[in-house]
């Protein structure tokens, strides 16, 4: 009995030993699948974003953070990662995110989700680490990047020419009065003990005059950052979408925006609808998913309430930057 004991458990072990490699076997044949597949492609990648010297206000947009974690999905292992075609450059809280969210309805755009700021902030860290950035793109599909910082950072404009002084930008703006106001809300809600918009916008305070050296005042002069950037590309290189009529007619605007791009006109009216309560227009609801798609909480918050002579004082000041905008660009936008 002792015997035939011990016989029975060699035996189990034996079985337990040849479970045991076969287990590991199929373990190692899948992570070399996996890897193989090139789907090892999508581990993590970890950006560590730059707070401004007031504390985090500066050339930070809504999905900004002091740690981002960028995870680079990829959907399939055809196609190449290339630098960018084509990058939104700016500005921030002028439409940016609803611009790229838009534009990845095409199947010829692939783009770059998270905002890289290589032009800005990590351009030490080479072409290479940008390429491996962006999505792999098949003959015919272009490749897009958005960092809405690019086009008030002075050095972005020979950076992104040194990369291809071909590159296609386009500028999404809006009235620069809203956009500060947007742009203090951001942070007013980060930030809840924030002192008024007017102790920022003016010098001592109500009484002194605009203080253009704040980040909310200073990325409105428009003119003076497209000055900057027509040094290096020209005219016909850029494309001024509104972000006014982004809102109010996305379908035509987003026209405009694909007939730049050379693409097809894929994304039309029946893309869209506008959701009366964030006042946005949102995406309609994609085949095979249960409910549309809309920008996120950040978006569409309510503005807090800014004397109406602070307002007066900052359309005063913007009024000849906004005119010099126009002639440059060929477009009014009617701010005035």
């Amino acid at each position: 009995m002792g015997c035939g004991g011990c016989r029975v458990r060699l035996n189990f072990g034996k079985v337990l030993s040849k479970v045991s490699v076969f287990l590991t076997m199929v373990l190692i044949f899948t992570y070399f699948f996996y890897c193989l597949t090139g789907l090892c492609d999508s581990a993590p990648r970890t950006l560590y974003s730059q707070q401004g010297a007031d504390g985090g206000y500066d050339n930070v947009d809504d999905r900004s953070q002091v740690l981002v974690d960028l995870r680079i999905p990829v959907s399939n292992t055809y196609g190449t990662k290339k630098l960018p075609n084509a990058i939104i450059i700016g500005v921030k809280k002028g439409g940016t995110r609803a611009l790229l969210e838009f534009l990845r309805i095409h199947p010829d755009v692939r783009a770059f989700g998270a905002e890289p700021h290589f032009f800005d902030r990590f351009y030490d860290r080479g072409l290479e680490w940008y390429r491996n950035l962006m999505p792999r793109t098949l003959d015919g599909q272009i490749t897009m990047e958005k960092t809405p910082s690019y086009f008030v950072t002075k050095e972005a404009p020979s950076r992104l020419c040194t990369m291809n002084c071909h590159t296609k930008l386009i500028v999404v703006v809006r009235d620069p009065v809203t956009r500060a106001v947007s742009d203090y809300t951001q942070t007013l809600t980060k930030n809840p003990g924030l002192p008024s918009f007017q102790s920022f916008a003016l010098k001592n305070s109500s009484t002194g005059p605009v203080d253009s050296t704040w980040s909310a005042v200073r990325i409105g002069l428009y003119a003076k950052h497209l000055e900057n950037w027509l040094q290096y590309f020209p005219l016909s290189h850029f494309l001024f979408v509104s972000g006014e009529r982004l809102v109010s007619d996305p379908a035509g605007e987003m026209g405009r925006v694909q007939d730049f791009l050379g693409l097809k006109r894929v994304i039309s009216d029946k893309h869209f609808y506008f959701n009366q309560t964030k006042g946005f227009p949102c995406l309609k609801k994609p085949e095979g998913s249960s409910r549309p798609r809309c920008l996120g909480k950040s978006k569409g918050r309510p503005h807090p309430q800014i004397p109406s002579e602070v307002l007066q004082r900052l359309r005063d000041f913007y009024r000849p930057f906004n005119q010099r905008f126009y002639q440059m660009s060929g477009q009014d936008f009617g701010w005035d």
